[in-house]
């Protein structure tokens, strides 16, 4: 008897929710479809009033998407960060996304789903959320498709403690987690003409480069001075912000080519763990363009401009603006209004002034934390506004190899520290050009079983065969060709 009531009562109190259910729905679809707007509106938003009275909690939502449009919030990255650790622990459902190398998964809870944490005490909630559109709608745009949030829910009495101290710890140890898991980018611009939804302004692909300072052929104290200077600066913010100069610095790597200016940068990523931006000139329109992309990139990267003596006329630029100027004085009035009705119709371009500007102007402020790098082989074709100090603040020169270089690729190539030919081999370097490149190309194994001494022997015949044959730097090559027609000229 007593278990036919018990089952009795259940049934009545499911019966009763049931019912209670239905008219509440009943009572809504009513009240949605039969009472003004205006009306709807005000009972709304005094019955939330009312509810917010007796609730003692509030509450924080952080949109996935906020801002400009299809730009993801770095609040909601940090959080998503934050939470992946305590998620393993306290969720029960999860979700997993590949990270790195594609092997590596980061756990985070999944939608609907929430988790606990504690900050000094105080106890506050987290949970993931997700709404879909109610009819479906075919886009490329996940904002579109569907809207993700994050909500934390804290009792009303901690809410300054949330807002001041609490965010704010999430949001540092949320990024400092990205910077360690992250996967570092080498980006490319995009021609501006592809430029829209599906095509951003930049490209990328993992950066893998296994360059490093220690593999780097370069005399060793050089190559120090360098691993201080690019150190000071990643330690620098403070500094930076209290002389009042944007927190970015520029290197100018020149040399021959093959001297290891790419493998510079590479080290100087990998040693600072940034992305590097390849900016590509010549894809470039104008100055506007120029400033557009340099708003797009992030802080904590190299934006690297390779071979700029050969990507833009910058030398040339000043001197022909006085032709022009020389030349429009000496023409007719009609001549003249054909001529500037023609510049009209020209496409812009990147300008001396528009690199300069992004390099120490206005707009090198964009972004924290960057280094700037310039490369080129015939440094003597640069303007010299361009590389001027406060612009270009390191110029390095990276010059043909040198013995100590030498030793730094013996190590990597044939895993040795001395060798009975090295005397030789430095006697010769100091002889002759020849780049690092090329030694590195005649310690490399030609065939299965080639033991070092071959090798060794291969390189000593290789700069004997570079010394007879006088090679020369090219600035000596052109220093020869000028001397030759200033002695035509005398003649």
């Amino acid at each position: 008897m007593d278990d036919f009531l018990s089952n009795l009562s259940s049934a009545m109190a499911t019966f009763t929710f049931f019912y209670s259910t239905a008219t509440f729905v009943f009572i809504y679809a009513m009240f949605r479809d039969h009472f003004p707007q205006h009306l709807q509106d005000d009972i709304q938003k005094y019955g939330r009033k009312l509810v917010n009275f007796a609730y003692p909690y509030s509450q924080i939502t952080f949109d996935e998407f906020t801002g400009e449009y299809m730009r993801r919030s770095e609040a909601f990255t940090a959080i998503e960060n934050y939470l992946s650790d305590k998620s393993v622990v306290s969720a029960k459902r999860l979700k997993a996304d590949a990270v790195k190398d594609g092997q590596s998964l980061v756990l985070s809870m999944d939608y609907h789903e929430e988790v606990a944490d504690e900050f000094n005490g105080i106890k506050v909630w987290w949970s993931s959320n997700r709404t879909t559109p109610r009819s479906f709608q075919f886009s490329v745009y996940p904002a579109v498709d569907e809207k993700r949030y994050y909500k934390l829910t804290f009792h009303n009495r901690h809410k300054q403690i949330i807002t001041e101290s609490y965010l704010a710890s999430v949001m540092n140890e949320g990024k400092a987690i990205e910077q360690n898991n992250r996967l570092r980018k080498l980006y490319t611009n995009n021609p501006s003409k592809d430029w829209n939804g599906f095509n951003p302004k930049w490209s990328y692909v993992a950066f893998e480069h296994p360059a490093s300072f220690d593999t780097l052929a370069m005399d060793a104290n050089k190559k120090q001075e360098i691993i201080n200077d690019i150190n000071k600066f990643k330690m620098g913010r403070d500094y930076y912000q209290s002389i009042g100069k944007a927190w970015k610095r520029g290197y100018l790597l020149y040399g021959p080519p093959g001297t290891g200016k790419s493998t510079m940068i590479a080290a100087m990523a990998n040693h600072l763990e940034y992305d590097v931006y390849d900016l590509e000139l010549t894809a470039i329109k104008d100055n506007t363009e120029l400033r557009r992309l340099l708003i797009d990139t992030s802080g904590k990267s190299i934006l690297v401009i390779e071979d700029i003596d050969c990507s833009l006329d910058l030398m040339g630029e000043r001197e022909s603006k006085k032709r022009k100027i020389k030349e429009d004085s000496d023409m007719d009035p009609i001549s003249k209004k054909v001529k500037k009705e023609m510049e009209e119709t020209t496409d812009g371009k990147v300008t001396l002034s528009g690199v300069l500007n992004c390099v120490d102007g206005l707009w090198s402020s964009c972004g924290g934390e960057r280094i700037i790098i310039f490369t080129t082989n015939y440094i003597e074709n640069l303007d010299p506004a361009l590389i001027r100090r406060g612009r270009m603040d390191l110029l390095i020169e990276m010059p043909f190899c040198c013995f100590e270089a030498f030793k730094v690729l013996a190590k990597n190539y044939l895993k040795i520290n001395s060798h009975k030919l090295f005397e030789q081999i430095g006697e010769l370097l100091g002889k002759t050009n020849m780049t690092p490149a090329d030694v590195a190309e005649n310690l490399i194994p030609k065939f299965e079983g080639e033991n070092v001494e071959l090798r060794l022997n291969r390189l000593i015949e290789a700069l004997k065969a570079t010394k007879n044959g006088g090679a020369r730097r090219p600035n000596q090559k052109r220093k020869r060709r000028n001397s030759n027609l200033t002695n035509k000229k005398k003649k």
